[in-house]
């Protein structure tokens, strides 16, 4: 995989109850529309994949790239049309996770809601579960 070419920040989400979905990761609204209309001019992507990596001083960082193919330990989420894989890697971290997409004066990038963070850094890059 490439190097990552958005941006993400993860945001500990405390006293939420997991609910049991269908998928391990849910989208706001904002976040479906900024995914199709990043893959709108690339017909050869299928998706997005979200991964982890150690970085950081907290632990661990998501990375996000586009997809051409799914793969076997890939685990699939697919809502309102556009679809998001996660790399086996990332699966356990992202339970009941909400993907959302912020718009800022000064920035614009995709935010993990997460209830499983246990801590995180002060800029809000990496964390640890």
């Amino acid at each position: 995989m490439s190097a990552s070419m958005m941006r993400a920040t993860v945001r500990a989400v405390s006293k939420r109850k997991l609910i049991a979905t269908r998928a391990a990761l849910t989208l706001t609204p904002s976040a479906v529309n900024r995914i199709r209309l990043l893959l709108e001019d690339k017909p050869e992507y299928i998706g997005l994949k979200v991964g982890v990596k150690t970085r950081g001083c907290n632990g661990l960082t998501y990375t996000l790239d586009y997809t051409k193919e799914k793969l076997k330990s890939d685990e699939e989420v697919l809502q309102d049309g556009v679809r998001v894989f996660i790399e086996k890697k990332a699966q356990l971290t992202l339970l009941g996770t909400e993907m959302d997409f912020v718009e800022t004066k000064l920035n614009s990038e995709f935010i993990f809601n997460n209830p499983n963070i246990k801590g995180m850094c002060g800029c809000g890059e990496s964390f640890s579960v």
